[in-house]
């Protein structure tokens, strides 16, 4: 156990309150006092979520890891729920096919944040070699980009209509769906293609 995981899982906390703000504003949650909260709110929850997850590791080793890389997923989620947003709300474009181009650069920016905090921090691979890995992450990342975008356009174009859910709504539940299921295809493909040798080595061996 290192302390300094307390530190940054308190850091990545308050980033992803900062990331939250848009799509809580494009949401509709506008009052200042509660947006500015939010990051410190994250830091609290951070913290405590990675002291959790130790104290669970005193009997499950392989919990300190799983906190780590739960803490950078919701990091990532953020970041690209965020930008989406963001972008969302600054061109207009809600639905359609130009959504997919839109939700494009808060994928790409968390898919970089991702794989420096795996690397890094969930697995402890130090920076030697530092993006030797980095074309298999980005080959299985680009898969889930594919799916990410073709459920969220999906969704939004096609079923959404039909519910009568407001285009903000639906954009976020859109992208909710579409996040969930490419998680399950990147993390699929970092245990079996990428990070397979970290991931598959008892943490204790890592010197979580």
């Amino acid at each position: 156990m290192h302390k300094t995981d307390y530190a940054i899982g308190g850091l990545i906390g308050f980033f992803v309150g900062i990331f939250a703000i848009p799509t809580l504003y494009n949401l509709g949650i506008k009052d200042a006092m509660i947006l500015l909260a939010v990051p410190w709110a994250g830091a609290v929850t951070g913290f405590v979520g990675i002291w959790i997850m130790y104290f669970f590791a005193r009997k499950i080793a392989v919990l300190a890891q799983f906190g780590r890389f739960f803490a950078v997923g919701a990091l990532n989620t953020v970041i690209d729920f965020g930008i989406l947003n963001l972008l969302s709300r600054a061109t207009g474009i809600a639905a359609g096919f130009l959504l997919g181009g839109v939700n494009v650069p808060g994928f790409l920016v968390a898919v970089v944040n991702s794989y420096l905090w795996n690397k890094l921090w969930v697995f402890k691979e130090g920076t030697n070699n530092l993006l030797a890995a980095f074309p298999k992450f980005f080959a299985v990342t680009l898969m889930g980009l594919l799916v990410n975008s073709g459920i969220v356009i999906f969704f939004t174009t096609y079923l959404a209509p039909s519910t009568g859910l407001p285009p903000n709504i639906a954009l976020n539940i859109g992208k909710l769906l579409a996040t969930v299921i490419s998680l399950a295809v990147n993390f699929l493909g970092y245990k079996f293609f990428v990070f397979q040798k970290s991931i598959n080595m008892p943490v204790e061996n890592r010197g979580a």
